[in-house]
């Protein structure tokens, strides 16, 4: 048994908004890192933790934590489409355990997920079917969403059935870090909006193209330091990566979903997906970080980060 650790911010700005090449480089470059690393680490399987956009889970029926026994890419912002290699047996068993310590998980045999979970293999292998992987959904964008103390609690659940399970575990996570993409709220929503946040499966090839408009506006804008979407935060970025790198998880119970927003964007309570991702991870003890990357890039909206760590003691 032994088990490693993926984390990646995503964004369907990637390499479509407004950056320099230089930047577009950089980050290739730290991808392809991040793939000699999962390549080298050989799992067997992936257990991921990620969000939705409000493209396969809506306000008629919004979990806070669902765990997918079978999955399927929608393939938005151009990813690829089609279902994920997803352990069923181990996925089902992962839910009985995760029950058995009072986590009442939400369970899909057909989970739609979006470029949340699939863009980060897309970058680090070229392809999501690449590597098995065992998807959980964490509500990051629909309030009420969990806290930080949940999310936690759960990933370490989560790790201590990776623990004896005997396999070769990959821990991965993507989101944030800060982020403010121009995601609307219930709350104050024009009739029309309320009812895609509500429904909106299955959106027209014209809602989806002028969905994707105002994104790219949105970020042509935030390039120029102009809104709707709020500046990115370094500072709040580097103090969230300092708790994880120090592995005192915990520290992060003490976030409030609400303040983070505020801080650091609209999307930053992402990052509840590496918290839950670390907390598998540090059940397994001390760890070594084997790489980190970070920049800022407005055109994207986005702190872009990536981490990965092993077992200190995890061989080679």
């Amino acid at each position: 048994m032994s088990v490693a650790i993926v984390c990646a911010s995503h964004t369907p700005l990637m390499y479509r908004g407004p950056a320099s090449n230089e930047t577009e480089q950089r980050v290739r470059t730290a991808f392809g890192r991040l793939g000699a690393f999962v390549k080298g680490f050989e799992p067997d399987y992936v257990i991921q933790f990620a969000p939705d956009h409000f493209n396969g889970f809506f306000y008629d029926l919004m979990p806070s934590f669902c765990v997918g026994a079978g999955a399927v890419s929608l393939g938005d912002w151009g990813g690829a489409t089609g279902p994920l290699d997803v352990p069923e047996k181990t996925a089902l068993a992962l839910v009985d355990h995760v029950r058995a310590e009072n986590f009442d998980v939400a369970v899909s045999y057909r989970m739609p997920v979006d470029h949340g979970f699939v863009q980060m293999w897309e970058a680090i292998l070229g392809d999501f079917r690449s590597v098995p992987i065992l998807p959980i959904f964490v509500n990051a964008a629909a309030p009420p969403i969990p806290t930080y103390r949940r999310a936690r609690q759960l990933g370490e659940s989560v790790g201590r059935f990776a623990m004896h399970s005997g396999k070769r575990v990959l821990f991965a996570a993507s989101g944030g870090l800060s982020h403010d993409p121009p995601l609307p709220s219930i709350r104050d929503a024009t009739p029309e909006i309320r009812e895609r946040l509500i429904n909106g499966r299955n959106p027209s090839a014209e809602a989806k193209e002028a969905r994707e408009k105002r994104v790219l506006e949105a970020a042509v804008l935030a390039e120029t330091g102009q809104g709707p979407c709020q500046p990115l935060n370094p500072q709040w970025d580097e103090e969230f990566m300092a708790i994880l790198r120090s592995g005192r998880i915990w520290q992060a119970d003490a976030f409030d979903t609400d303040k983070v927003r505020e801080a650091a964007g609209r999307g930053a309570n992402e990052v509840l997906a590496w918290i839950a991702a670390f907390g598998a991870f540090s059940t397994g003890g001390h760890f070594t970080m084997e790489q980190e990357f970070y920049e800022a890039i407005p055109g994207w909206i986005a702190g872009m980060a990536m981490m990965a760590a092993r077992q200190s003691d995890a061989p080679h």
